[in-house]
C-alpha cells in the first residue's frame, strides 16, 4: 500500500511546487536590512529591491532593523513566516561571524535560514581623524604603541570590530572600542574627533576620504582596489597575510518553498548582472558575483570557519 501511495504523493508535491512558482509573488516583499539606513548593507539592499518590480512584478520594501551587530534583524527573519515575503539582506555578521561572537544566538545560523543569492562583497578602509599626526599606517602603529589603549576606535558592525582588532593584534598595539548603532553616526564622530580611528567599508568611508574629511591609510583587501589610491594593510603596515572584507547575501526563513527560493535566486542574479545595479554598487566599492543557492550555502560554510578563526586570532571573547 505504501508503494501505491508514493507516486501520487510525488505528483501532488510537484503540482504544488509549480503552483507556488506560478503565483509567487502576489504582493510586495519585505527585505529586512539588519543595519541602519545609510549603511553599506542598506545601500546594497536598496539597490537590489529597486529592481524587484521590474523582475518580479512586485515591489520590494526595505525594513531597517539595526542593532546588536545585525542580530535583531536576523532574528526577525528567522522567526518570520516561510512564505517568501520576508527575506534577509544578510552579511558576514549575521550569517558567519555572530555565531562566534555570542555564546548563544536567538536563532540557529545553519538551520533557520535558507540561502537565496550572493549580493556582493566590499573591502574596508582603515581611516583616521585628520588631526592625528599619522600620514601612514606605520606612523599610526608607532603612535598607538606609545599610548597603549588611549586610541579610541569606532565600531558599528562585526566586520568593523573584527578587522580593527585583528589589525591591532597583528600590529602589537592596544586600542579601545567605542560601540555605535550605525556607521553614519560613527563616521560623523570620526570627522568630529570623538574617535580617532574607524575601519569601515568603502560605501561609508570612501566619499569622506575623497572629500578630505578623514584620512584613509589602507584598504583591508589582499589586493588594492582601483576605486581609491590606497595601499593594502599588508603593504602599508607590513602585516603579512592580513585580509578581511565584508559581504552581503540574501536568505529566507527555514522551510521556504524551493520554488520560491529558485524564483528569487533568478531575479537577484539578473539584478546582479544588470548594468544599473552593477554601476550603482561599484561606485560604493561593492562587486557583484552571482551564485546559485548551493554555492551560497558552501560559501556561508567556508566564511563561518574563516570568521571564527579571525575572531579567535584577534582575541575577541564571546559575549
Amino acid at each position: 500500500m505504501r508503494s501505491l501511495n508514493y507516486f501520487p504523493l510525488l505528483a501532488c508535491a510537484a503540482i504544488s511546487s509549480v503552483s507556488v512558482a506560478q503565483s509567487y509573488p502576489a504582493k510586495s516583499i519585505r527585505v529586512v536590512v539588519p543595519f541602519a539606513a545609510g549603511s553599506a548593507t542598506d545601500t546594497v539592499g536598496r539597490s537590489y529591491t529597486a529592481k524587484f518590480n521590474e523582475l518580479l512584478g512586485q515591489s520590494g520594501v526595505i525594513d531597517n532593523r539595526p542593532g546588536a551587530n545585525g542580530l535583531i534583524g536576523a532574528e526577525a527573519v528567522a522567526k518570520a513566516a516561510p512564505d517568501g515575503y520576508t527575506i534577509l539582506c544578510g552579511t558576514n555578521s549575521t550569517n558567519a561571524a555572530l555565531v562566534s561572537l555570542y555564546k548563544k544566538l536567538p536563532y540557529d545560523q545553519d538551520k533557520d535560514f535558507v540561502p537565496i543569492a550572493f549580493l556582493g562583497s566590499v573591502p574596508l578602509i582603515l581611516a583616521v581623524n585628520n588631526s592625528l599626526p599619522a600620514k601612514t599606517l606605520k606612523d599610526m602603529i608607532s603612535l598607538a604603541k606609545a599610548k597603549p589603549g588611549e586610541f579610541l576606535y569606532a565600531s558599528a558592525s562585526t566586520s568593523q570590530r573584527v578587522s580593527t582588532e585583528m589589525f591591532a593584534n597583528m600590529a602589537g598595539i592596544k586600542l579601545t572600542m567605542v560601540p555605535y548603532k550605525s556607521s553614519p553616526h560613527a563616521i560623523t564622530d570620526l570627522i568630529a574627533g570623538q574617535v580617532m580611528m574607524f575601519t569601515a567599508d568603502l560605501a561609508v568611508t570612501m566619499p569622506q576620504v575623497k572629500a578630505g574629511k578623514i584620512r584613509g591609510l589602507a584598504v583591508t583587501s589582499i589586493k588594492r582596489t582601483a576605486l581609491i589610491d590606497l595601499p593594502t594593510v599588508e603593504e602599508a603596515g607590513g602585516l603579512k597575510g592580513y585580509e578581511l572584507i565584508a559581504w552581503f547575501a540574501a536568505y529566507a526563513p527555514r522551510n521556504t518553498p524551493q520554488a520560491v527560493i529558485d524564483r528569487l535566486n533568478t531575479a537577484l542574479n539578473q539584478a546582479a548582472n544588470s548594468k544599473d545595479v552593477k554601476d550603482r554598487l561599484i561606485a560604493f566599492g561593492v562587486e557583484t558575483s552571482p551564485h546559485t543557492p548551493a554555492q551560497l550555502a558552501e560559501r556561508t560554510r567556508v566564511e563561518t570557519v574563516k570568521w571564527a578563526k579571525a575572531i579567535k586570532d584577534a582575541g575577541i571573547q564571546p559575549e
